[in-house]
């Protein structure tokens, strides 16, 4: 890969969906670009391995959310990807040795649902304080409505700002991938010109342009948008002359990455019964342990899939796969009962995204205190450098559409800088 000066009117960074939507969307708009991508394969966190032929599994995301504003619905159609409209099994609360009755859970719902209002009453206040500060933690679901966060957010709920939790655009319509999501931006994206394997190790700018040296060879631009997570961004992986003002930092630092993992296990057959919980959310132990919600056979398949967040999820990526499995099937056995145990096979999937070189994390969540900071995030740098990636989303922050979207909105803006410039 070589360059002469301007080669390009835009080089961006990273090809998970918001560089990979940028890259479409400068395509379409005329302009030049070159895109560049430290690993091995494009998506970035959509990524979707298969634990055997038809049998596809998402380490990443997996869920359209917001599914009738989400763009990925209309690609998923157009591609022929199946999934479903509603995001709800069977779902059932194990605790205390036993399964909720209904009335019980009726109870819990109504009082999840009064911490979400304390939540959006305190945010409507002004008060940008942690989602800890508002909600009821001595209440019997208090360590459910933590775990739920922890999965959401990716962070635990004394970390995540009442502000973020409230300005995240939620329509209640979440609808999973059957065919999975990262396979589905993969086809979308297939025909995306790519340099992989060329991580971003320099970006040298000014009012001039960029260059940005890679392991392939440096690029030079008149611009360059910058996808990458908050974590890779503050982590130092990419070294910046000038340096990134402190505003950026802060910003980027304001929005750090936590951890959702999830835990699939291929069954040999099927153990259940067919009025088993296809979801159970999971608790042994005293009423302080960690949840952990369990789906089995999602859209029919033969596997069993468990997820962890925050801190403990943190805590368990540490321990290794096979501590996360056995975590994992403990729980399983409690809810489900030991015959299932049989019918695990040694074909499994645990994912380490806070081990990931090129994430170092899952998704941004927005500090207490910092509510505000993704507007930040996503503004330009003396209109040479731009960024793009859920963190910088506004109202879908934490997905793929979220993603998606910034990084048309960043082409816009940079194609308008460009023509000013003329």
């Amino acid at each position: 890969m070589s360059a002469a000066p301007h080669d390009v009117d835009v080089i961006i960074v990273g090809a998970g969906a918001a560089g990979l939507s940028a890259a479409r969307t400068a395509a379409e708009r005329g302009l030049s670009f070159a895109l560049v991508e430290a690993s091995h394969r494009i998506g970035g966190r959509a990524y979707t391995e298969d634990f055997a032929p038809g049998i596809p599994y998402d380490l990443g995301c997996h869920w359209m959310h917001s599914a009738s504003l989400n763009p990925f619905v209309a690609i998923a159609d157009e591609f022929g990807f199946a999934y479903r409209r509603d995001s709800q099994w069977r779902s059932n609360t194990f605790t205390g040795g036993a399964f909720l009755p209904d009335d019980e859970l009726q109870r819990w719902t109504k009082g999840m649902e009064a911490d979400h209002a304390a939540i959006e009453t305190a945010a409507a206040q002004g008060r940008d304080v942690s989602v800890a500060d508002v909600i009821d933690l001595s209440a019997p679901w208090a360590a459910f409505m933590a775990y739920w966060f922890s999965l959401g957010t990716s962070r635990d709920i004394d970390q995540v700002s009442v502000f973020d939790v409230s300005n995240y655009n939620e329509t209640d319509e979440n609808w999973p991938l059957r065919d999975g999501f990262g396979a589905l931006v993969a086809r979308w994206a297939r025909d995306v010109p790519v340099t992989l394997n060329a991580k971003a190790e320099r970006i040298t700018w000014s009012g001039s342009g960029v260059r940005v040296e890679t392991g392939k060879g440096t690029l030079t631009g008149r611009t360059a948008l910058i996808t990458v997570s908050t974590n890779v961004l503050t982590s130092g992986a990419i070294a910046f002359e000038p340096g990134l003002p402190d505003w950026k930092l802060e910003a980027a630092a304001a929005l750090p990455l936590g951890v959702h993992n999830r835990i699939g296990i291929m069954l040999n057959d099927n153990p259940f019964p067919s009025d088993a919980p296809t979801t159970a959310t999971v608790q042994l132990g005293d009423a302080d342990e960690v949840p952990m919600s369990i789906q089995i056979r999602p859209f029919g398949l033969n596997y069993v899939s468990g997820v962890t967040g925050g801190r403990h999820g943190s805590w368990l990526e540490r321990q290794g796969i096979a501590a996360s499995l056995d975590h994992m099937v403990e729980r399983l056995v409690a809810a489900y009962g030991s015959d299932v145990r049989a019918s695990l096979s040694e074909r499994t999937i645990v994912t380490a995204w806070e081990s990931d070189p090129w994430t170092l994390g899952s998704y941004s969540a927005a500090t207490p205190g910092n509510g505000d900071k993704r507007a930040v995030l996503a503004r330009p740098v003396d209109d040479v450098l731009f960024f793009a990636g859920e963190a910088a989303s506004t109202e879908f922050f934490s997905t793929c559409h979220g993603a998606y979207l910034t990084g048309i909105d960043q082409i816009d803006a940079i194609a308008g800088r460009l023509r000013t410039a003329a």
